[in-house]
């Protein structure tokens, strides 16, 4: 068996469906020996492309855990695990003794990780946790715009793919810290706090937060700005724009054309009426004539494609992003690999597991791991580590946020003006991705702010940063102008297209990766416009995702002492999420997905959203043949034709209580949740919602902790910095006196608030 980073490591997976198994998937091919405990009635995935990427690599057995004797297997795997991964709620977790206090008594080796529809320590953690009833609950259906009225389902199982990315982050966490220091526990997630991460960056309180702010600009619910940028082309087909392509001097030309004068875009974003001109423009040229000279004149903006066309891409194929292998019953066919690049590279390591798995006796060995011995307890489970944070708009600054909620001291390093979402239209989505962070304003273009950050990169493990590389090289921060300063730097650049290939070098944002990831298309009715997502996902995708080489980088480091590069990028993460289908190569066939209804409420009858008779909506997640007959029983229909005006017969409540009662898991569809949500969560011990005082904004509330690390702490008590807030006590810390920092602050090297 090939070697990785986390060669040694046995992880334990009693998870199905998508995070769990992402997860794991993830962590085996980098190293792990994953076995993967599924059900007698198998995985809910078991027979869909989706299974077969989300589970490759692992090895497989079947127990039942209602049993008493499979019960007692289990047990005895885990005595040769050092991770266990499971999905049971707190009452299922103590009723079959895979409770945290049971297994650190019996196995206090072990690092546990439970990933729930809630927090354990949250009011709701009994709650059933379907992707569709988190999505209802958190108000996320009401937060996107449709090709109806009224709450939306997407398509796109956003907290699962979000807490997929959380859920390697507190593993990798665990093992870098148990490595460093002895120190075992627990590293639990869920969806809710998944979903929550991702609303990070429109949801927020304060006691004087500016107008824009709450209008949440340039991301209004209604009219969001990249939906205004989204256009069909003559030929039928739709490019997705971003910023800069008003000024194309096709476009210019195009307008000209038809009579109309010089469309002047104040602030990067089209009023209504200059959307219709442009709408009316795209249409008189075919897409890639348009994406030509956008590609001319360094234009963002990307094709609007389906789910499956990067499999073909040649960008994700030069990155490494995409595999061919050898699939039992299909053949040759190309999956999703990683979507991040690190060496040694993530491999292969076999299918996913055959129904019924294979004996447990061949899986089980002698090396029973032993229990840590006097560990010295950190505060957190990144405390020590330090990042320097280059990275300007969401992809760059949101994963050095998450290392700083783990515990990690963060810098952030900025120009004299600051990051670019510094600007009043898009503070909200500043504000979003900054907390934990202490800031240090250098104008890295002069020669005498060098010393400076030498000083800052021998500080430090971690340079993480989204600049493209001519400039990255130009302000001499690439990883072999930085590698020369400090050998053992971990250094992770995050591009819009990947490292390698033509387009390595060119502009994106989240609308592009949105674009290419197929998911536009798949969320809306046929014929109808690509519905985008308003959550900048993909810039949360990828970002997520270049925390996870970033750890492993670290955790190497301990043993081998070197650093290394590692990218991420907006294309790959994109690409990471195609993995619910594969590319068949003897035909050069996609295979097809669930798809959702023309009304954007679902995927089936029994997961779907339903209008009530009070205005009000319900989900429900009848998943299997059971709960599918309890839902038609409660609601009194024998034809699943017949669901909606059965819902629309009865009310909210009385629905939700009848199906509650049947053992249907069912949510009332919350709508502008946002204000609710602090009201309810702010400050409470789940700390999903938390406060702290900003200089400007007063009282300024964010939604909080994505990990629940039992005994120890997330640091999440740092408000978003001001420009340069911090630079004086950091060019103390590095060493500086008074005169010295005066002199640089009077040179105009450094900014000071």
């Amino acid at each position: 068996m090939a070697t990785g980073i986390l060669d040694g490591i046995r992880i334990v997976d009693c998870t199905i469906g998508l995070t769990g198994p992402e997860a794991t998937h993830l962590l085996a091919e980098v190293g792990a020996d994953v076995i993967k405990v599924e059900p007698p009635q198998g995985d809910v995935t078991r027979g869909t492309p989706a299974f077969a990427t989300w589970n490759r690599s692992k090895r497989g057995v079947v127990l039942d855990l209602r049993d008493a004797d499979d019960l007692a297997q289990l047990d005895a795997l885990l005595a040769t695990a050092d991770v266990f991964v499971h999905g049971f709620r707190p009452s299922e977790a103590r009723a079959r003794g895979l409770d945290d206090a049971s297994l650190a008594e019996r196995h206090p080796h072990l690092i546990v990780s439970a990933v729930t529809g809630y927090p354990a320590n949250h009011p709701d953690a009994e709650r059933s946790g379907w992707d569709i009833l988190v999505q209802a609950r958190s108000g996320a259906m009401d937060e996107v715009d449709g090709a109806r009225p009224g709450p939306i389902f997407l398509r796109f199982p956003l907290p699962s793919w979000a807490t997929a990315y959380l859920l390697v982050h507190g593993i990798l966490a665990r093992l870098l810290l148990r490595q460093r220091t002895g120190e075992v526990g627990p590293a639990h997630t869920s969806l809710y706090q998944g979903m929550m991460a991702v609303l990070a960056m429109l949801w927020n309180r304060g006691e004087h937060i500016p107008e824009l702010m709450q209008q949440k600009m340039p991301l209004p619910k209604g009219s969001p700005g990249p939906a205004r940028m989204m256009y069909e082309c003559g030929d039928g087909l739709w490019v997705q724009c971003v910023t800069g392509f008003y000024l194309d001097p096709l476009l210019i030309e195009t307008v000209a054309e038809m009579g109309e004068g010089y469309v002047d875009v104040v602030n990067s974003m089209p009023t209504p009426q200059q959307v219709e001109v442009f709408a009316r423009a795209f249409k008189r040229r075919p897409r890639d004539e348009w994406l030509a000279s956008f590609a001319v004149n360094d234009v963002p903006a990307a094709p609007v494609l389906h789910l499956g066309a990067l499999f073909t891409d040649e960008q994700v194929l030069l990155n490494g992003h995409l595999v061919d292998v050898d699939d039992p019953e299909l053949g040759r066919v190309r999956q999703t690999l990683a979507p991040y690049r690190i060496e040694p590279a993530p491999e292969v390591r076999g299918p996913a597991p055959a129904r019924g798995g294979q004996a447990l006796d061949t899986v089980l060995d002698a090396d029973r791991r032993a229990a840590p011995s006097a560990p010295t307890r950190p505060r957190g489970p990144l405390e020590g580590v330090k990042v320097l944070d280059f990275g300007m708009y969401l992809a760059g600054p949101f994963g050095p946020m998450a290392m700083a909620d783990l515990g990690a001291e963060v810098i952030k390093v900025e120009s004299l003006t600051g990051d670019a979402m510094r600007v009043p239209h898009q503070e909200t989505l500043f504000v979003g991705c900054q907390r934990g962070k202490r800031s240090i304003s250098i104008d890295l273009t002069r020669p005498d702010s060098r010393p400076v950050l030498d000083r800052l990169v021998r500080w430090a493990d971690v340079v993480h940063h989204n600049l493209r590389m001519p400039a990255a090289r130009k302000l001499g921060i690439d990883y072999e102008s930085l590698r020369a300063i400090n050998p053992m730097l971990v250094h992770c650049h995050v591009s819009s297209y990947g490292a390698l290939g033509p387009k390595a070098d060119w502009p994106g944002y989240d609308p592009v990766a949105q674009a290419v990831s197929g998911w536009p298309v798949v969320s809306s009715p046929p014929g109808a416009k690509p519905m985008w997502y308003r959550f900048g996902m993909m810039d949360h995708q990828c970002a997520m995702a270049s925390v996870v080489p970033t750890l492993l980088a670290l955790y190497d480091r301990e043993r081998t002492g070197e650093g290394r590069a590692v990218t991420a990028s907006l294309v790959s993460g994109a690409a990471e999420t195609n993995s619910e289908t594969m590319l068949v190569l003897d035909g050069e066939r996609i295979l097809p997905i669930a798809t959702i209804d023309d009304e954007q409420t679902g995927l089936h009858p029994g997961y779907r959203i339903y209008p009530t008779s009070d205005e009000q909506w319900v989900a429900v997640a009848a998943v299997g043949d059971a709960r599918m007959a309890s839902l038609r029983k409660v609601v009194g229909v024998d034809d699943d034709s017949r669901l909606p005006e059965a819902f629309l017969a009865g009310t909210a409540d009385e629905l939700l209580d009848a199906l509650g009662e049947a053992g249907v898991p069912c949510e009332l569809v919350q709508r502008a949740h946002e204000q609710a949500f602090f009201d309810a969560e702010t400050d409470q011990p789940a700390r999903l919602a938390v406060s702290y005082q900003h200089p400007v904004y007063g009282r300024f509330e964010q939604p909080g902790a994505a990990w629940d690390f039992g005994n120890l702490e997330l640091r999440i008590d740092r408000p978003p910095p001001l420009i340069g807030q911090h630079t004086e006590e950091i060019l103390a810390m590095l060493g500086y006196d008074e005169a010295s920092i005066a002199t640089l602050r009077d040179n105009g090297v450094v900014r000071t608030s």
